[in-house]
Order: C-alpha cells, then sequence, then structure tokens
C-alpha cells in the first residue's frame, strides 16, 4: 500500500548533525503511524523514535532523548529525523517504518509496523 524511501544518510563526525527523510508513496492518503529504526552488523534491529499521524505523540529511546527529533510534514509525504550531538554508538543504518493503525504501546516493537523502507547508512567518525 505505501512504499518508502529513506535518505539523508553519510558520514559526520562525531557532535556533528545529519537530518534523514522518508519519503512515502502510494496509499499516502492513509493516516500511517510512522517510526525509526536502526540497525548495525551483527546486532538486532533497535526502535528510534516513533510519530502518530498528527505529529502530537512522539516517543523516543533513552538512546535518543534530548539529541533526536522526529517530525513530519503530511502534505509532503514525508517523516524527517533531525539528529544532533551524534556519537561514534550512533552508526547504524537508519530504517524508516509505517503501520496503518494507531501508535499504541508497542510501538518499540519490529513486528508492530507494516512497511520498511531500504535503509540509509549513518556513520559518525571519532
Amino acid at each position: 500500500q505505501v512504499q518508502l524511501v529513506e535518505s539523508g544518510g553519510g558520514l559526520v563526525q562525531a557532535g556533528g548533525s545529519l537530518r534523514l527523510s522518508c519519503a512515502a508513496s502510494g496509499r499516502t492518503s492513509i493516516r500511517y503511524t510512522m517510526g525509526w529504526f536502526r540497525q548495525a552488523p551483527g546486532k538486532e534491529r533497535e526502535f528510534v523514535a516513533a510519530i502518530s499521524w498528527s505529529g502530537s505523540t512522539t516517543y523516543y529511546a533513552d538512546s535518543a532523548k534530548g539529541r533526536f527529533t522526529i517530525s513530519r510534514d503530511n502534505a509532503k509525504n514525508t517523516v524527517y529525523l533531525q539528529m544532533s550531538s551524534l556519537k561514534p554508538e550512533d552508526t547504524s543504518v537508519y530504517y524508516c517504518a509505517a503501520r496503518v493503525d494507531s501508535i499504541s504501546s508497542s510501538y518499540y516493537v519490529t513486528s508492530f509496523w507494516n512497511y520498511w523502507g531500504q535503509g540509509t547508512q549513518v556513520t559518525v567518525s571519532s
């Protein structure tokens, strides 16, 4: 029903900033809940942030609180992840995800989400 394409990844020094974008296409009229996950080689995919359709409700992993900000522009069918004060441990492939249903307490569980993008690489050097 929807296709997701991430962009904005790259190489940045520790303490720097990046803004990731996730563009949705297809049935974008549906009020999708959106989120961001990340996965490093050999590690499990982990939750980063989530946002309701209206943007009124957001959730963050403890590692992201105070440094990352999730937002969305429904007119552009795009969700963003603004990352600041980046650390080497933030190095991962970042994935955009979408869920047809309203946001719930299961937002941090991978199986909660219906659709996934291909990911964008973020590398933070020391």
